[in-house]
C-alpha cells in the first residue's frame, strides 16, 4: 500500500507510534533501535545504534554515558539525526532536530527501573575510552557488586538522558523499482507541514 498525504496520520508522533506498534506486533527484535548520527564541532560525523526509551510531543528520549563520544559531540554540536529501519516492513523513519539533556529527576527514575546488572554496568564502563582488555570491565563489575551488595545502586552523575526535539520527521515506505514513498513533516511554529519528496 502506498503512503499518501491522505492516509498518513497528520500527527507525525502518532504515525511513528503506529509504525513502532506494527514492528512490535510483528515480533521484530528491538523495534525501538535507532541510528543516532552526531558530528563534532569540526563537522566530523559518527553514528551508532541506541534504543528509544520514550517519546511524546516534547521529543524523543534515549539514555547514555555523558562522557561518551556521542555525548561530547552532542554537547559541542547539539543537532542530531535519528533513523529507524524496519527491514521486515520495508520502512524507515527519520528524525532531525536539536538535542539537550533531560531533567536529572527523570534520569533518576528511569535508572531505578533498569535491571541491576545494567545499573552496575553504567558505573563499570568509561564508555568510549581505550582499555587494555575486557578484564578491566569484569574486574570493575565484581568490585561494584561487592560495594553495592544489598544496597540500592545510585545513578552515576555522568549517566542520563537526552531529548531530541524534532524539526523534521520523514516516513519512507519501500516500493518496486525503488520508487519509494517519502513524506516529510516540517515544523512550522506549533504545527506541521507535510511535503512529498522524490524517491
Amino acid at each position: 500500500m502506498h503512503l499518501t498525504e491522505e492516509n498518513i496520520n497528520k500527527d507525525p508522533y502518532k504515525q511513528l507510534k503506529n509504525w513502532l506498534d506494527e514492528a512490535r506486533n510483528l515480533g521484530l527484535k528491538n523495534p525501538n533501535a535507532m541510528n543516532l548520527a552526531t558530528a563534532s564541532k569540526d563537522g566530523l560525523p559518527s553514528s551508532r545504534m541506541v534504543l528509544l526509551k520514550s517519546f511524546d510531543k516534547n521529543g524523543f528520549v534515549f539514555y547514555t554515558n555523558y562522557k561518551s563520544r556521542k555525548a561530547k559531540e552532542i554537547i559541542d554540536n547539539p543537532v542530531v539525526s535519528l533513523n529507524f529501519f524496519w527491514d521486515a516492513l520495508e520502512r524507515q523513519g527519520q528524525v532531525e532536530g536539536k538535542i539537550r539533556k533531560i531533567d536529572s529527576k527523570i534520569s533518576d527514575e528511569y535508572f531505578k527501573s533498569r535491571d541491576r546488572i545494567s545499573q552496575l554496568g553504567a558505573h563499570a564502563s568509561d564508555q568510549s575510552k581505550i582499555i587494555e582488555d575486557y578484564e578491566v570491565i569484569t574486574k570493575k563489575l565484581i568490585e561494584l557488586e561487592n560495594t553495592y551488595k544489598d544496597k540500592e545502586i545510585p545513578r552515576p552523575s555522568n549517566w542520563g538522558g537526552f531529548l531530541v526535539i524534532p524539526e523534521a520527521i520523514e516516513f519512507w515506505q519501500s516500493h518496486e523499482g525503488r520508487l519509494h514513498d517519502r513524506l516529510k513533516f516540517f515544523k512550522d511554529n506549533s504545527s506541521w507541514i507535510i511535503k512529498r519528496l522524490s524517491p
